[in-house]
């Protein structure tokens, strides 16, 4: 029996894939197995030694302790592209409402709330103010070209704009996704310089944070428009503000609020709703608890963020299952002390990411207690368990 613990509201569609004779479900569940998250934070969480993975429903893992689980052999799995249709949908309304201002006109609308019969002439009359381009023929950037920058990128050309993407870590699956209408950009800075419209979609790290600062933007089209549904970090605020106060951008529209971009009138803020559909809930409750139970069930690994893809049809009756540091001759010593207990390999897959490796062992003879203790005690061996 598998024991998982909630520790946010789950859709149903995905809870109830897991069988009720194979799995314990509960958000105060002691020592589990597993853990289903959605945005609880878990860094100053202390994460049971019981726990063999992390099941993050949807893209970010910021709320993750991931360089902790990792020292300790803990999966971490997201789910990118369950939320990926509802962020680009936010994306393309976004693009229409950093260009027309209709959020401008409607809030001048609703102060004529009482004038009557005066409100047809003054709508004639104040509309001009509001006035803004169509998409249609513009030139759309998109920077980072995964699940969601694909879609936006696509559907940008649908709606007849002229699409540059740049991505030079682009996934071969993003590629066959890719419209050929799509222009590759060989730099970020010939994309920013060419750009009308530019739409982030990068994860936010130590080489990305604050990325579009005063220089990028000196960089871009004068009353270039940025939209910025990845990450609040990817640009340093203060320039924005100031090239928008300055008329250098025309419009930043974000989807991470803070107190200095609320007080900036070409800013427009969304309050963080860029997955927040019923279907996006229901796609990434889907995809994560598919991939952990396919993990705790078979030790197979799909879109972990700490440890690498890797998958073995089970040829043998016992399964081994290892996670190491990314070292020599790990493998070497592996196989060694399995052969020195004369169990038989029959089946054997390798994998490593970055600074870890996982391994996928079938025998033909069970694994003792004894040789599991022995393999735990190895150097460099952060987790190791059977099925």
């Amino acid at each position: 029996m598998f024991r998982i613990q909630t520790l946010n509201n789950i859709s149903p569609l995905g809870l109830e894939l897991f069988p009720r004779d194979k799995y314990e479900v509960a958000s105060g569940i002691p020592n589990p197995d597993a853990i289903l998250v959605r945005s609880a934070g878990l860094h100053d969480t202390v994460i049971p030694a019981s726990v063999k993975a992390v099941a993050r429903a949807g893209a970010g893992v910021n709320n993750i302790p991931v360089t902790e689980c990792s020292e300790r052999g803990i999966v971490v799995f997201n789910t990118p592209g369950g939320n990926a249709n509802a962020v680009k949908e936010l994306v393309i309304a976004s693009l229409l409402l950093s260009s027309r201002n209709i959020l401008g006109g409607i809030n001048w609308g609703l102060s004529m709330a009482g004038r009557a019969d005066e409100v047809p002439d003054l709508v004639e009359k104040g509309k001009s103010r509001f006035e803004g381009p169509e998409l249609r023929g513009k030139v759309l950037g998109v920077v980072g070209l995964g699940a969601v920058g694909v879609m936006v990128a696509n559907d940008a050309i649908a709606l007849g704009m002229e699409v540059t993407g740049y991505d030079p870590y682009i996934s071969v699956d993003a590629a066959w996704s890719l419209s050929g209408s799509v222009q590759r950009a060989e730099t970020l800075e010939g994309l920013l310089a060419k750009a009308d419209y530019i739409s982030l979609h990068i994860p936010l790290g130590e080489e990305t944070r604050g990325m579009i600062d005063a220089v990028k933007i000196r960089n871009m089209k004068p009353g270039a428009r940025i939209v910025n549904l990845a990450r609040g970090g990817l640009v340093n605020e203060a320039d924005i503000i100031a090239a928008l106060e300055s008329g250098r951008l025309t419009a930043y529209i974000t989807d991470f609020p803070s107190a200095e971009l609320l007080r900036c009138e070409k800013a427009v803020c969304i309050p963080h709703l860029g997955a927040s559909t019923p279907e996006a809930e229901d796609n990434c409750a889907v995809m994560a608890i598919k991939q952990l139970m396919d993990f705790l069930e078979s030790g197979n690994i799909k879109n972990s963020v700490n440890f690498p893809r890797c998958r073995l049809e089970r040829r043998a009756p016992h399964r081994l299952l290892v996670a190491n540091r990314n070292i020599p001759n790990m493998v070497g010593q592996i196989t060694t002390l399995l052969a020195a207990a004369g169990i038989n390999i029959t089946d054997l897959i390798n994998h490593h990411r970055e600074d870890y490796a996982y391994n996928i062992i079938d025998t033909e003879q069970a694994i003792p207690d004894k040789m599991l203790e022995r393999l735990g005690g190895v150097d460099g061996i952060v987790r190791v368990r059977t099925l």
